[in-house]
């Protein structure tokens, strides 16, 4: 009962996030061009979670005054200790979430003024964790881009290294998944998320540390593909190594909700930051680690 109450709730709230109904990125409509491009700005931006279900206690703002420039065309790397709110960032970005207070902007439009949809049409998103579905292993990489052919998916899966596996597959591209894949290892199923960024070839890309928890073998092949879908885009990676940030034109730092430092790494690294703090304790791990 209390899940149901829950389910309508939702069901009769208000859209959410919300934005301005007809705005979006079609020719002439308000001045939004047919094609965005730009630079990704944070503007004062805030946002809560909602209260504790269990005892209704206040939570602290997730981020609190955040302004950062994602500057188009380069890869920017958003690093900070666990909780310091990138993950709502990217969640933000995403139109999962709206901000409480601030504003988006993409190209100097804000982002409340267009439609979730059309905008994640223009955003490529490669999570940590992908999620495939039952359907073929063409039907998932489609997800991508629906309406490609067959042509444009293996092209898609050779450029992620992913064809390679495909073709060994008791009915190749044909062969059903089963939900989660279980049958595909973390590397594979990885890959076949980044087929469908290659497929989908949206402007801006997301990158929530694709590469993680992997073996060596499958890290290298990913990290030569993600390399080629990065190129010429405007890419925000989700950094929890350190060891990817050194590669990005710009690293931003958040602590506690808050911005607390941004700039190239190297000149972060030379100086006496939280960034060379976080970055000295990681190879410490990761030499531990070894």
């Amino acid at each position: 009962k209390a899940a149901g109450e829950r389910i309508f709730g939702i069901l009769d709230a208000e859209q959410h996030p919300p934005f301005r109904e007809g705005l979006g990125f079609r020719e002439g409509v308000d001045g939004v061009p047919a094609q965005i491009s730009g630079d990704i700005v944070f503007e004062h931006v805030t946002y809560t979670y909602p209260a504790n279900r269990d005892d209704g206690s206040a939570r602290p703002p997730a981020l609190h005054n955040v302004s950062f420039m994602v500057p188009h065309g380069k890869t920017t790397a958003l690093v900070g200790p666990s909780g310091a709110g990138k993950t709502t960032v990217a969640n933000l970005l995403l139109r999962f979430l709206a901000p409480d207070g601030g504003r988006i902007l993409v190209g100097g439009i804000d982002l409340a003024a267009i439609d979730p949809a059309e905008w994640r049409g223009r955003v490529a998103w490669v999570p940590q964790r992908p999620h495939l579905f039952s359907g073929t292993a063409a039907d998932n990489i489609r997800l991508g881009n629906p309406a490609a052919g067959d042509d444009e998916v293996v092209a898609a899966a050779k450029a992620a290294h992913a064809h390679e596996f495909l073709i060994q597959l008791p009915q190749g591209y044909a062969t059903p998944l089963g939900e989660q894949a279980a049958r595909l290892s973390g590397g594979q199923r990885q890959r076949l998320a980044i087929a469908r960024a290659f497929l989908k070839d949206a402007p801006f890309l997301i990158l929530d540390e694709a590469s993680a928890s992997l073996d060596a073998e499958s890290e290298e092949l990913i990290q030569d593909a993600l390399r080629r879908l990065m190129a010429g885009r405007t890419v925000l990676v989700i950094a929890h190594r350190l060891n990817l940030a050194a590669t990005a034109d710009k690293v931003i730092v958040l602590e506690g909700g808050r911005t607390v430092e941004q700039g190239p790494p190297a000149v972060l690294l030379a100086e006496d930051t939280l960034y060379r703090r976080l970055v000295t304790s990681y190879q410490g791990s990761y030499q531990g680690a070894d």
